[in-house]
């Protein structure tokens, strides 16, 4: 009994050490330390920050996982995270979620009005084209599948969503904005984001539900 007690205890260790590690230099580099430099010198609504944020999420949310996962698991990163097969049904959808999203959305606050005050660099690249494909690949593609190996889905999804919160309270904490209403909200959001992938077996539908929803919000709703 007890050999297979270490077996796992090594198999989870690099986890661990890695779940640390991208916790701690989001917090201190970007959150703490970039982020504040690029808002003063540059303005977050210029391409030159629109870019430095695409640069700092890619190299601290994406990169990390395909190399553990090439480096660490040995295998590969494209298959393990589901971003090939059944990618027609997950772009599929994650529209159609993304089409429910936008009815409540408009039932809820009417339709939407246009404003160009809104329509930044960052908003449309960083805030609402790419952030469902940096955010879920750490999270749904790689956190979750690690955890279901060990705990099944349902505990893996409640790790998981609970760590896509606190990756979120630092900024919070930061800019006076940690509150019971936005911890409710991207709890849930992360669960439902769990159930999709756990559907459609497809990364792509919450990459393009996340990506969409963070369009409707922060563009067109200005939420």
């Amino acid at each position: 009994m007890r050999e297979p007690n270490r077996s796992a205890s090594r198999r989870a260790t690099p986890f661990v050490i890695y779940l640390v590690a991208f916790f701690v230099v989001w917090s201190t580099v970007w959150v703490a330390g970039v982020y504040p430099w690029a808002v003063r010198r540059l303005g977050d609504a210029t391409l030159a920050y629109a870019l430095v944020n695409l640069a700092f999420r890619f190299a601290i949310w994406v990169l990390p996982v395909f190399w553990y996962l090439r480096v660490v698991d040995r295998v590969d990163p494209f298959e393990y995270l589901r971003l090939r097969l059944r990618w027609r049904r997950g772009v599929a959808v994650g529209v159609a979620v993304s089409c429910i999203n936008f009815a409540l959305a408009a039932w809820r606050y009417g339709w939407p009005h246009w404003h160009l005050a809104n329509i930044t660099w960052n908003s449309i690249l960083s805030t609402s084209i790419l952030i469902g494909f940096f955010e879920e690949i750490p999270f749904r593609g790689f956190m979750l599948q690690k955890l279901e190996e060990g705990f099944g889905f349902w505990i893996a999804a409640t790790i998981s969503s609970v760590l896509f919160v606190g990756i979120h309270v630092p900024g919070w904490v930061l800019y006076g904005k940690l509150n019971a209403s936005n911890v409710a909200f991207v709890m849930v959001f992360g669960m439902i984001m769990a159930l999709l992938f756990r559907y459609t077996r497809s990364l792509w539908a919450p990459v393009v539900a996340h990506s969409l929803n963070d369009f409707i919000s922060a563009v067109l709703f200005h939420l």
